[in-house]
């Protein structure tokens, strides 16, 4: 009886050391980084080496790519199979047995392996409980064929007011990570971003492939609160912004490479010089209960996908993240890579502002605030995609408004740093001087958040703006003109003030006009500019 149960012991043991597990192998070192270093653009694009320069980020061996060398010795290993590979944590993703990725650890360039799975490490890890069920792959999604327009979810941010001051996402690179865009290419809510090539690229993590028009719906409805049009029933936050798709969802499974390809992707929008990541995705459960997270590792520094996302934002990008659907459930917190430090993790409310119950809570493990903010998620209006105009319910939602507000924002006021963004945001939010496990910092104002930007002033202003719109007892004009007139015309095209410009910043009294839109013209020998704008 005694050797039966040895025997049994030993097959247990067996199977464990032999079956297929999933690790990060970390490198020593690149050694090529400074010849790349030293010749910027086989790093990077000039836009994202630009978009350095404007936020005076500096170039670093993060930057250099993986040495390939040190791949391709991998990938000639027998029972070995790379996955993926991140630059910024000088890292692959390898799939074998326990036994063959520890044997990796002998070669000298191979600094560290991270299991998956914490047991099989040789750190201490605080074993887990396995309390966590696999995160639901259509994140809680619930459509209503009830037909309206999303006046709620951007009249909610004040984000109409900027619309009508023509700030539309112009000039700003959205990069949209998720499971797929199975009709963006042909459904009608997405004919200008295809048909002003707005959608500028992708790619199929997953399948490793160009076909990101593919694979799952839910980066459908995800694109559609940012970039979505059809007159008098949708209109995206971020119209005019541009946009590369991303799939890093594997739809069939949750597995710890979808975090690795999330990385991959946030490091490809960082080479095209992408400004804002917008990701409806979360992490805490897996298949394999041995890979899931607890609580004790939301903080910020322990998850892969959530260092990425750090790293992401130290490049200059707005990393902004959907907290989670998981607020009804025994484990109701914010997870990977949401809880990240620098993301700007975004929770659900209804049209009034209430929280909305699946909606994840803070704070992270490690006492942070999160959520970051809260946008629409309950009742949201998307396209599905066939195009039909419907509601859908989930952070996945409120995340991509939120997304596209930021780079309607930033079109704004593109002088800004990715640091003074995240700021203004939450600083114009409704909670922000008493945050709560809930909501975070609250619903953000972006009039607000644009006027503390212009009164700021600790930048340089590269285009006459004139605000606030709509206006109430007096304007403000914040330009470089030195010499100049601001004109104001009425709806039936009188002039009814005319203003010399004097100063960086000057103020003008409007409270004597009558409620309505007027239309402003801003002259000096070098600029003309014409707009609108509403007193109220």
């Amino acid at each position: 009886m005694k050797k039966l149960l040895l025997l049994i012991v030993l097959f247990i043991s067996y199977n464990s050391f032999a079956q297929e597990q999933d690790a990060w192998v970390y490198f020593t070192n690149k050694p090529n980084a400074s010849n790349f270093l030293a010749n910027p653009l086989t790093m990077l694009s000039q836009r994202a080496l630009d978009r350095r320069t404007a936020q005076n980020i500096p170039l670093d061996i993060t930057d250099a790519p993986v040495h390939q060398p040190y791949i391709d010795q991998i990938e000639a290993i027998s029972g070995i199979t790379v996955m993926a590979k991140s630059k910024w944590l000088n890292s692959i993703h390898v799939r074998g047995s326990q036994s063959d990725i520890q044997a990796l650890s002998n070669l000298i360039f191979v600094n560290s392996i991270d299991f998956a799975n914490g047991a099989l490490n040789t750190r201490q890890i605080q074993p887990k409980d396995n309390l966590y069920s696999k995160v639901n792959k259509q994140l809680e999604e619930l459509v209503t064929y009830n037909y309206g327009n999303s006046d709620n979810q951007i009249q909610m941010l004040n984000g109409h007011l900027l619309h009508q001051q023509d700030y539309t996402g112009q000039g700003k690179i959205i990069a949209v990570l998720d499971s797929g865009f199975i009709g963006v290419d042909l459904a009608l809510p997405f004919q200008n971003l295809m048909t002003n090539n707005q959608i500028l690229g992708g790619y199929n993590f997953p399948d490793r492939n160009t076909n990101y028009f593919s694979r799952h719906n839910h980066g459908t409805s995800v694109l559609s609160c940012m970039g979505g049009f059809v007159d008098g029933q949708l209109v995206g936050t971020a119209p005019n912004s541009q946009y590369y798709l991303f799939i890093t969802e594997d739809i069939n499974s949750e597995n710890p490479v979808e975090e690795s390809y999330w990385v991959e992707a946030a490091e490809l929008a960082d080479y095209y010089g992408v400004d804002v990541i917008n990701s409806s995705l979360g992490y805490f459960g897996y298949d394999n209960p041995a890979y899931s997270y607890t609580y004790n590792d939301m903080n910020g520094t322990t998850a892969f996908a959530s260092r990425g996302a750090d790293m992401a934002f130290s490049k200059g990008i707005m990393v902004v993240i959907s907290a989670g659907n998981s607020g009804n459930s025994s484990e109701p917190h914010v997870g990977v890579p949401a809880e990240a430090i620098h993301a700007l993790a975004i929770g659900a409310v209804d049209s009034n502002e209430a929280i909305a119950s699946f909606s994840s809570i803070g704070p992270s493990f490690d006492g942070r605030v999160k959520p970051d903010v809260c946008a629409k998620g309950l009742g949201t209006t998307v396209s599905n995609t066939s195009g039909n105009i419907v509601t859908s319910n989930g952070t996945s939602f409120s995340s991509p408004v939120m997304a596209g507000m930021v780079a309607t924002f930033w079109s704004a006021v593109p002088s800004l740093t990715n640091v003074q963004v995240t700021n203004f945001i939450k600083q114009s939010a409704d909670l922000f001087a008493n945050p709560t496990i809930q909501k975070g910092y609250g619903v953000p104002d972006f009039q607000l958040a644009l006027t503390n930007a212009l009164n700021s002033m600790n930048f340089t202003i590269e285009n006459p703006i004139l605000y606030p719109n709509p206006a109430v007892n007096q304007i403000t004009l914040a330009s470089e003109i030195k010499n100049g007139n601001l004109l104001l015309y009425n709806s039936l095209g009188q002039l009814v003030k005319e203003e010399s410009i004097t100063q960086k910043i000057q103020n003008f009294d409007v409270e004597n006009l009558n409620s309505g839109i007027y239309y402003y013209q801003i002259s000096s020998p070098n600029i003309n500019l014409k707009g609108k704008i509403i007193k109220q």
